[in-house]
């Protein structure tokens, strides 16, 4: 501890930084980098598999509800009338009346000048191998194609140079470039993890999604942090997973880091908690605002509260779905075909524009830019249009109703039971007041927790989902603690991480609709959400780091050996335990 008070973070930092790897997995993106990153690689979490077989269907996912119902649609509707109330806007009714005619929209072609580069048309994937004797690198893991499959990130992907008579297809292409496959082309895209959980269905076999997993990781571990298989036994791994994983799929991860990528050692955060490090933050209401899931927990003194979790269906992917379907609804989108389920460039695309164009403001928000039509195999078309109502789809965060989630029929809760756990275990242990806690989690740190003594025992944590909108479920998680003391710190100290807190405006209606939705009877008058220290999209793979380097006792982590041999029980019988308890043992350094 008192080296801790002494050494500055860069020299901690180089001291064990390089051989940490810190893994932020999402349903939609790959978090992963060495801690002496400043910041991590972050890659569209899928992979494309070539198939001498024609797919029914190019994307190999779940079965999704993507026929909204007349009740949903009168929902939705009704949704949007509320927010277009609030954002002093006509109607949905009022906007249809007063645009009888299609809005004027051309095609434009070639070059224009004042096109900005986020108006830049995406090309289809080049699917052959550039370099057909191109060797694998050592003790690469993937049998066949990994160098050959993988474009750099920074290269053009249009080209269609082939060196062979015949042209031969890369057997698995990655990330972005994955998304960017013509229809036409012989892949089957799949996506490892969805709205929070393992894809897991009778469509994506569990053995399936591991191999997947298993493939993206070392493709990313080889080709962009340059650690070949045959060198990881000299890497730990720091995997910071989401609030929303259960028990037996955090196994699964350790299972995947230690025994089939070869790490001699790991260990697991929460991304809630590492967020709050990542801040230098000791107490906070984070609100996770993922590509797919809204997750919601409360963090005090360094440790997570998980009576305090609540997990929404919805992300920034629903925004970019409900922007197509504002448009198309005031006949401002172009003739097109956009179709974001079997054509995964399309929903880049929307992403893109809603990133650019969608903030939350009073008033009418229109814009003129291009959209691209990506018809199968041809070069994509440019359509100059005005987009209206952008201020509308972030408003789904608050007003689910209008966002409509795609249902994604989870596995049998089955495949979850678990009657070895490694989360709700640590509810039985004895954290009373105490100096000398060196057979403990951190020898010689002084971690007494009054705040326990008022707390009831739980024998399981919620993982239900709940539909509500953010700011209802901030106040129900922040309320939920009891405390008015802590409620009232909580409520000062909401930190807002994902992509969708870039959102331009999203932090003054948090506030404000935070504040409206607490009760009347509670004295709380005060609702702040904090500036990020850090990019929103990276800080809890920063958290992870900081927990990786300042974590001097290192009994949470689990060593492959162990791990394969035991399972969860890992040498003298002690069990891994999650990072709910994980305490705050340098919180007075992170924040000096």
């Amino acid at each position: 501890m008192d080296y801790l008070k002494t050494v500055v973070p860069s020299q901690l930092t180089a001291e064990r930084g390089p051989n940490l790897v810190v893994i932020n997995p999402g349903s939609a993106n790959i978090r992963i980098g060495l801690a002496t990153h400043d910041i991590p690689f972050n890659i569209p979490h899928c992979i494309a598999r070539y198939t001498s077989q024609v797919p029914k269907k190019n994307v190999q996912d779940q079965m999704l509800n993507s026929q909204i119902t007349t009740a949903q649609h009168m929902e939705r509707e009704k949704a949007y009338d509320i927010i277009a109330s609030l954002l002093k806007i006509p109607f949905l009714d009022e906007e249809v009346a007063n645009n009888s005619f299609p809005r004027k929209m051309g095609r434009v072609d070639g070059y224009n000048p004042h096109n900005s580069k986020k108006e830049t048309a995406f090309t289809w994937t080049d699917v052959y191998v550039k370099e057909p004797n191109s060797s694998l690198p050592l003790g690469s893991s993937i049998n066949e194609g990994v160098a050959n499959e993988s474009l750099d990130e920074h290269e053009g992907s249009s080209s269609k140079e082939v060196t062979s008579s015949k042209p031969k297809f890369r057997q698995f292409i990655f990330g972005e470039e994955a998304l960017k496959i013509s229809p036409t082309e012989p892949y089957c895209l799949r996506r490892p993890i969805r709205r929070g959980h393992l894809n897991i269905s009778q469509h994506y076999p569990m053995q399936q999604v591991f191999e997947d997993l298993h493939a993206i990781w070392d493709w990313i571990l080889i080709e962009k942090l340059h650690i070949p298989l045959n060198q990881r036994n000299m890497y730990s791994a720091i995997l910071v997973l989401p609030d929303t994983f259960d028990n037996r799929e955090i196994k699964e991860m350790l299972t995947l880091v230690l025994r089939d990528l070869r790490f001699s050692s790991a260990v697991v955060h929460q991304e809630g908690l590492a967020a709050v490090f990542g801040n230098g933050l000791s107490t906070a209401c984070v609100v996770n605002i993922g590509a797919q899931v809204t997750s919601v927990i409360c963090v005090e003194d360094g440790v997570a509260l998980p009576t305090t979790e609540k997990t929404l269906p919805f992300g920034g992917e629903d925004i970019s779905r409900c922007l197509l379907w504002t448009q198309r609804h005031h006949q401002t989108w172009p003739q097109i075909r956009t179709d974001i389920l079997t054509k995964p460039i399309d929903l880049l695309m929307l992403n893109r524009l809603k990133e650019t164009y969608c903030e939350i403001k009073e008033g009418e928000l229109d814009a003129v830019t291009v959209v691209h039509s990506y018809e199968d195999g041809l070069p994509a078309g440019s359509h100059k249009t005005r987009l209206t109502a952008l201020n509308v789809p972030p408003m789904g965060l608050f007003y689910p109703l209008l966002l409509v989630p795609d249902v994604y029929p989870p596995p049998p809760r089955s495949w979850f039971h678990d009657y070895e756990d490694m989360l709700e275990d640590t509810w039985h242990l004895d954290f009373s007041r105490r100096s000398d806690i060196s057979d403990g989690l951190y020898p010689g740190m002084n971690v007494g927790l009054p705040m326990w003594d008022t707390y009831p025992v739980f024998t399981a944590r919620p993982k239900k989902e709940e539909k509500v909108g953010i700011a209802e479920a901030i106040t129900s998680s922040i309320l939920s603690t009891g405390r008015i003391d802590l409620q009232r710190k909580l409520f000062c100290s909401i930190q807002l991480i994902g992509g969708v807190g870039l959102t331009s405006g999203l932090v003054p209606v948090v506030e404000e609709r935070v504040l409206h939705a607490i009760p009347s009877n509670e004295a709380i008058d005060t609702v702040e959400v904090l500036q990020s220290r850090t990019n929103p999209i990276f800080v809890s793979w920063k958290g992870g780091v900081i927990l990786g380097i300042l974590d001097f006792g290192r009994d949470a982590w689990i060593h492959r050996e162990d791990w394969i041999r035991n399972g969860i029980h890992i040498g003298n019988g002690r069990k891994y335990k999650d990072s709910y308890f994980l305490q705050a043992q340098a919180m007075c350094y992170i924040n000096s």
